[in-house]
């Protein structure tokens, strides 16, 4: 390996290292329920993907429907690449 990929790697590192303490403090906040500089932007967005998806933010989602909704995107996704790729027979 090259000296400027040596380099490369540990200017990655470094910023890394650096933004970590910052993206810790952010997702703390959004993990408490805590308003942060993204709110105003993001929470519309994020009420609008609910509406869509039929999704009440308040309720707990049992585990037998999170295993179907896994499952059943699971699925898509194969099928959808299968699709894509020409896989077809």
């Amino acid at each position: 390996m090259t000296i400027i990929g040596w380099i490369q790697i540990l200017l990655y590192c470094a910023i890394v290292v650096a933004i970590t303490p910052f993206l810790g403090a952010y997702m703390t906040r959004v993990f408490n329920g805590e308003r942060t500089l993204l709110s105003p932007v993001l929470q519309p967005v994020e009420a609008a993907v609910y509406w869509a998806g039929g999704v009440d933010e308040r309720r707990e989602q049992h585990w037998v429907t999170y295993t179907v909704a896994m499952l059943f995107f699971h699925i898509g996704g194969f099928l959808i690449l299968t699709r894509s790729c020409g896989c077809r027979r």
